[in-house]
């Protein structure tokens, strides 16, 4: 990596350890330095605060920084798939189809009275991320303005989130009532269990997506270069789409769908480190992810306390007006051009 990236590299790194500190530190039950060490030295889980550090701030801290690591590297390869800044997983209305399959599979579980595991919320997350980037897909055949694009992708994600409402509407059961607080984004869930199956999951796609990177470098000079060079277009396109879908079905199954993280990080993580290198992107943007879903979990849970924030309602406020400003810049640039 250059100097440029490696500043930043250093800066998200400190700023993930200072944010993972504060974290532990942070809530509605305060919790002293000595105490701290004391528990983290002897994995204490006998009072209270023992418990409240080891079984509701740890999981939830390791889980916030995956997902969202997570959440901006599917934005980056969302990015890099339709050769726009704007495109990113809640865009795209892939998290609302990755939103309704849990939302389906929650009620089925209720009405058929099975017990539903963590590895069949994933699947139902992941099904419905791919159905949706594949609709997405289609349109984009379809329609060549980028914009109309977008506004499709958030029309699907219209559809998918309203026929979600009319589920939690329609339910009788109080856990499937309370799909409601989790299709608003929270990380309030967060256990053990779940990091058990989070951590290997968001690794197996951060490995796949550094293993596409020389792909997608040669893909983002456009699609009629990388046939020149012999690539294998479908098959990296499928690829590229399924990792993507993976990586935001992860999120949405355990914190529901999280808006702006996945357009906003990588965009400033480019407009920072100056950098068109996949692989530092790819490692950079993952880093930026884990550091604002860190910060806004924080955010989140310490504004109001005891009261907690849905994480997207944080997400928004920050990530909203770097769009805003994409678009700004966007439009100028296309300006200077006409004249």
């Amino acid at each position: 990596m250059k100097k440029r990236e490696w500043i930043v590299f250093i800066f998200l790194i400190l700023a993930i350890l200072v944010l993972v500190i504060v974290n532990l530190f942070s809530g509605s039950s305060d919790v002293s330095i000595n105490q701290m060490l004391d528990i983290l030295a002897s994995h204490n889980t006998n009072d209270s605060l023992g418990v409240i550090v080891w079984q509701i701030r740890m999981p939830r801290m390791i889980e916030s920084a995956f997902l969202g690591g997570a959440l901006a590297l599917s934005g980056y390869l969302l990015q890099s798939f339709f050769a726009n800044p704007i495109a990113g997983p809640y865009v795209l209305g892939i998290s609302s189809g990755a939103k309704l399959f849990v939302a389906i599979l929650m009620v089925c579980s209720y009405k058929m009275m099975f017990n539903m595991s963590s590895l069949m919320m994933v699947a139902a997350s992941f099904i419905g991320s791919c159905l949706a980037a594949m609709l997405v897909i289609v349109i984009s055949k379809k329609v060549k303005n980028m914009a109309i694009l977008i506004v499709c992708g958030v029309m699907i994600g219209y559809v998918c989130s309203a026929a979600t409402e009319l589920l939690v509407a329609f339910a009788d059961d109080s856990n499937i009532v309370n799909l409601h607080n989790w299709s608003m984004g929270s990380f309030a869930a967060a256990s053990w269990k779940n990091v058990e199956i989070i951590i290997p999951v968001v690794l197996i796609g951060l490995v796949m997506s550094v293993l596409l990177s020389k792909g997608t470098s040669v893909y983002l000079f456009g699609e009629s270069y990388a046939m020149s060079v012999g690539m294998n277009i479908k098959r990296f396109r499928l690829f590229l789409i399924l990792v993507s879908s993976l990586l935001s079905a992860i999120v949405t199954a355990y914190a529901g769908p999280i808006s702006f993280v996945g357009i906003a990080v990588p965009h400033v993580i480019r407009t920072v480190s100056k950098t068109s290198n996949v692989k530092a992107m790819i490692c950079l943007s993952f880093l930026g992810g884990m550091a604002t879903c860190l910060m806004c979990d924080l955010i989140a849970r310490c504004m109001f306390a005891p009261m907690e924030l849905s994480v997207s309602t944080i997400t928004a406020v920050f990530g909203a007006p770097v769009v805003v400003v994409m678009l700004l810049k966007k439009k100028n640039s296309h300006q200077r051009v006409d004249k």
